[in-house]
């Protein structure tokens, strides 16, 4: 793929999702990204799992080089201080007041570099009664409204993965990308600024405009049932994924998969609204039929009938479709220590090149060598 952000240097001083996320998207698409961490330990992700190469930390981490620097000691700082002032963007998630406490806050890297891009993450903003909390996924969640979204009352329990630490990261890229843009125009470097809270905020606009339009508080339940979304198990114990939306003709060809013309009769089912109205119903109905026959037996049914359906995969599953293998999603390369490494690739193509290439996650301070060749003045200690 068309490396779109090469020649970009990108200094990240990011832990866990956030940070770390933002700086693999922009890695993803050709940016130099250099992971600064601290020495001995390095991002605390990276021990999340034993050992100092978690599954967590890879997961964030391709396409990076890591060095560890301790921006509290004076040398440190020195080759800290010379990578600034080669950089485009620094990346950090810290809470705020901790970046100036680190040495690294805005004003001190502006002054060594004007036109750098900098980037600070946080969990409730930068100032404001609720600044100094720590924020993780699921503490963003249900203060954006968006957990409310997700929680079964008839089971309340968190469930799935860290969705607003992944697309804070995704937000912080995208305000990136744009004072790029900015700066390439003959504009200056500018402070990007994201919160976790005003990420999640922004995601669940859906929910906010009901609110705001209608005066409707949504429910867990409010979207699936308008656009007809159903999870159906079938006689081998594996789950099939519908999603009617609106039009009849996806009904109709539903209808003939189960072969029950008959089902618009019922006067329950026979409309959309009426559908709606009575969805509990409704899937206790395809429940039954579903339960009869097979996933695979279901899936050539419904492919048929031009019916919107997917089977519910696994992660074991999911990567070995036929489409998902045609679209080349998984790829991986050879890590120098750990062997294969293998991933998910970019979902970005440019002019029909797909984003095939990718470097292993870091091991901690693999950069630090060349990174003391660099700037072999700054500092004699550097290690």
């Amino acid at each position: 793929m068309a490396k779109v952000l090469a020649g970009i240097r990108v200094i990240e001083q990011g832990t866990f999702i956030t940070g770390p996320n933002a700086g693999m998207l922009l890695a993803d698409l050709g940016a130099e990204v250099i992971k600064i961490e601290q020495p001995e330990t390095g991002d605390p992700f990276r021990a999340f799992q034993g050992g100092l190469y978690s599954p967590h930390f890879q997961t964030y981490n391709r396409n990076k080089r890591s060095a560890t620097l301790n921006t509290r000691d004076s040398d440190d700082q020195a080759i800290f201080d010379e990578l600034i002032k080669t950089a485009d963007v620094y990346i950090q998630n810290f809470r705020p007041g901790t970046a100036d406490k680190l040495g690294v806050g805005e004003k001190r890297l502006r002054a060594l570099n004007p036109r750098l891009i900098y980037c600070s993450i946080s969990g409730f903003g930068p100032d404001g009664p609720a600044a100094g909390r720590p924020a993780y996924d699921t503490v963003a969640q249900a203060a954006s409204g968006f957990l409310n979204l997700l929680i079964n009352p008839a089971n309340p329990r968190v469930v799935g993965p860290a969705i607003a630490d992944a697309l804070t990261g995704f937000y912080a890229a995208y305000g990136i990308l744009g004072a790029l843009f900015e700066r390439s125009q003959g504009g200056k470097g500018k402070t990007v600024e994201v919160s976790m809270l005003e990420s999640m905020c922004h995601f669940n606009l859906d929910a906010f405009t009901h609110y705001f339009a209608e005066n409707q508080v949504m429910t867990p339940y409010s979207r699936p049932s308008v656009s007809q979304s159903y999870v159906l198990e079938c006689a081998d114990g594996k789950w099939v994924a519908l999603h009617m939306s609106s039009p009849e003709k996806f009904w109709q060809g539903l209808a003939d998969a189960i072969e029950q013309p008959d089902i618009f009769n019922d006067p329950r089912f026979a409309t959309r609204q009426a559908r709606i109205h009575n969805q509990e119903a409704l899937i206790d109905f395809l429940g039954e039929q579903f339960k009869s026959h097979t996933r695979q037996y279901w899936c050539l049914k419904l492919e048929k009938a031009d019916v919107p359906y997917a089977p519910m995969y696994d992660s074991s599953e999911a990567l070995q479709d036929p489409q998902a293998k045609h679209l080349q999603l998984q790829i991986s390369t050879k890590h120098p220590e750990k062997g294969e490494w293998l991933t998910v690739r970019s979902p970005v193509s440019y002019d029909g090149q797909r984003s095939l290439d990718v470097t292993a996650p870091p091991l901690l301070g693999e950069f630090n060598n060349e990174l003391r060749a660099m700037f072999p003045l700054a500092s004699k200690t550097f290690a």
